[in-house]
């Protein structure tokens, strides 16, 4: 009773967190709206992110006692789908057409299919497994999207490409599910966002050496950089 009363608690601290997540890209929309251009950002992530909120929502919904990641992740599909949808409306005509068929073989397509082969050809723990499969592997790749960031940090010396916030809320995320996901016994939880937490823990460490260094002589390009790096928002999951 004790555990089950603690995995709640420490559930809804991660919800929080994770709607924080969802939430953090609105300066870039505002952004957006105001110059009434999508400018050089793109929809890649938000698209992504979307299909792991679809995912991980159907997962919450068919596991016993998935309510919590149902519930977060069912916000973040809200919150992923305004996001595309002023993306669509500010973005020129051949970014928002490539971006209308990410959106209808990832977040809808794949989606689908997913709900119908799982819902028709599994039943049961292994229904469940098949979507936590699907659901990490995705996780995995998108928390390691900040990997590139990390090694440009590294070559030029200039925390500029890592933004802290985003390193710490990678930290936290990733930690509190992970433990959220011990104190329940889920696998599927556990490893994409313990892989999380360490990426989060790397970054963080890259913070603190190279917030005071020395720029390289890479430091030249930082602007242009910057606005083709981490300005376009990583693909970090908000949660899992």
């Amino acid at each position: 009773m004790m555990e089950a009363g603690l995995s709640f608690f420490v559930g809804i601290i991660g919800n929080v967190i994770s709607v924080l997540v969802f939430l953090s890209p609105i300066g870039t929309f505002r952004r957006i709206v105001k110059h009434k251009s999508t400018e050089d950002f793109q929809s890649l992530p938000y698209v992504c992110t979307l299909l792991n909120s679809s995912l991980w929502t159907y997962y919450g919904m068919s596991k016993p006692g998935g309510l919590l990641v149902a519930t977060v992740n069912g916000f973040g599909i809200f919150v992923e789908a305004v996001y595309v949808a002023l993306f669509l409306v500010y973005a020129p005509r051949n970014t928002r057409v490539k971006t209308g068929i990410l959106v209808g073989i990832l977040d809808v397509g794949f989606v689908a299919a997913a709900i119908a082969v799982t819902q028709l050809a599994l039943e049961g723990e292994t229904r469940i497994g098949a979507i936590g499969l699907m659901g990490s592997g995705l996780n995995i790749i998108m928390y390691g999207s900040p990997l590139a960031a990390m090694k440009t940090v590294v070559r030029t010396k200039r925390v500029e490409y890592m933004p802290f916030s985003l390193s710490f809320f990678l930290f936290l995320n990733g930690g509190i599910w992970a433990f959220y996901a011990f104190l329940v016994h889920d696998f599927f939880l556990g490893v994409p966002n313990g892989i999380g937490f360490l990426l989060g823990t790397a970054q963080l460490l890259l913070y603190a050496i190279y917030k005071n260094a020395k720029p390289s002589n890479h430091s030249a390009t930082l602007e242009g950089l910057m606005e083709q790096g981490w300005q376009k928002e990583p693909l970090v999951s908000p949660l899992q």
